[in-house]
């Protein structure tokens, strides 16, 4: 389980792509003298195992499904990542609950600017529409955002100075696909919705 508050951007340092991927990320923040082999780590939202560490790099594997659908079949050596750890118990819940489940990919449709942030327009595959809310939570390639208006399938975010500097959020293009995750919350309640 995560937060969405994103602790450090990573950068893909090398692949082997033989089978599965087995991805090495460097990370200069993340406390990876702490971090267990097998613990998880969110990296662009998708929830990844640690399988290997040292003190500055750590190595994921990224199954032939999760390459499917997902952003990661395109990450390269010096891709940059969000990284967040895994939420421990009695961590601050800062951003919303976040599964590292990836429900599938968002294209960015516009990109402007909204006094200091940055404002994005994201499209959605028409059957997540109904999970998305005004002033709900989205994740966005792991970063935690509230929605600020939905029309159909597209919804817009704004992106304050500070996300700016520590996601890279910043560097969107119009086009681009970017991995996605409804909220928890609305997914149960559709789901009793749907079956009561």
């Amino acid at each position: 389980m995560f937060t969405g508050i994103i602790q450090d951007i990573g950068a893909v340092a090398a692949i082997d792509k033989q089978g599965d991927w087995t991805v090495t990320i460097e990370s200069r923040k993340l406390p990876l003298e702490k971090m267990a082999v097998g613990a998880s780590v969110a990296c662009n939202g998708i929830c990844l195992t640690v399988i290997r560490k040292d003190q500055a790099q750590f190595k994921v594997q990224v199954s032939l499904e999760t390459l499917s659908k997902t952003t990661a079949i395109h990450w390269h050596v010096g891709s940059n990542i969000n990284l967040e750890p895994a939420l421990r118990m009695g961590d601050e819940l800062g951003g919303h609950l976040v599964s590292g489940h990836i429900d599938g990919l968002a294209r960015v449709t516009d990109r402007g600017v909204a006094g200091d942030s940055l404002r994005y327009l994201f499209e959605v595959p028409g059957e997540f529409a109904k999970f998305i809310a005004p002033k709900g939570s989205i994740a966005i390639d792991g970063v935690s955002l509230t929605v600020n208006d939905v029309d159909n399938t597209r919804f817009g975010v704004n992106i304050i100075p500070h996300t700016r500097q520590v996601t890279t959020l910043e560097a969107y293009e119009i086009g681009q696909e970017v991995n996605f995750e409804v909220d928890m919350i609305a997914r149960y309640i559709e789901r009793m919705r749907t079956v009561a």
